[in-house]
């Protein structure tokens, strides 16, 4: 049942963030639906974005069944009696034989198919993974059924890069050819969406202004 506070009754708020740093990020691996810890650094972006977001009043919570991105939840929901609830919707892109594999190495054995993921998504594919067409459908399933069951509330969905940058491109109109362009989404940054059906406005995309340091890409 959604709840209605004065002067924002029928908007929903939707705060997008992509999970803190982990191991692999800083070994330039791919990640996708195989996982790595949060580094120390990733408990520390984490806790920054917690405290800023303290005294947000939050309704729900939902995360990406990876430890990661779970982990990321945890952090921020801080002393809040709310369960978070794990979609495998929210997983990050399969990348197939890519997982685990380091970026350089894989863009030096498959030139055409690493130049495709970044240039031209539409046309990208790797053997045992997903398209972008498709982790689009699926996330953007379970996006559609949060903005549904939480209108006019506050939910807080914790993700990772490719399927975040899907997410805003859903409220950007955003065509799939430009998914890449800036901006840059850091790890636990954040996005802030607020509105109601059909109207949604971005009041943040890619923030990092919770970071008490400069901002390592990864």
């Amino acid at each position: 049942m959604a709840t209605q506070r004065e002067g924002v009754a029928s908007k929903t708020r939707i705060y997008l963030v992509r999970h803190g740093q982990t191991e692999w990020n800083v070994e330039h691996r791919f990640q996708g639906h195989q996982d790595s810890p949060l580094t120390p650094l990733g408990l520390q972006q984490a806790g920054w974005l917690a405290d800023a977001l303290q005294e947000e009043p939050l309704d729900a919570i939902y995360a990406s069944s990876s430890t990661r991105a779970m982990r990321t939840a945890e952090i921020i929901r801080g002393e809040r009696q709310l369960a978070i609830q794990a979609s495998d919707g929210l997983l990050e892109m399969n990348l197939g034989e890519w997982e685990g594999g380091v970026q350089e190495e894989i863009k030096e054995q498959y030139q055409e198919r690493f130049a495709a993921f970044w240039e031209d998504p539409e046309s990208f594919l790797v053997a045992g993974g997903e398209t972008f067409r498709e982790v689009e459908a699926r996330a953007t399933a379970v996006l559609e059924q949060i903005l549904k069951e939480h209108a006019g509330q506050s939910v807080l969905i914790v993700t990772h890069t490719v399927v975040l940058k899907l997410l805003m491109a859903r409220f950007e109109a955003r065509p799939l050819k430009d998914l890449w362009q800036l901006p840059y989404i850091y790890p636990a940054c954040l996005c802030h969406i607020e509105g109601s059906h059909p109207d949604y406005e971005i009041l943040l995309h890619g923030d990092t202004s919770h970071y008490r340091e400069a901002p390592v890409k990864g």
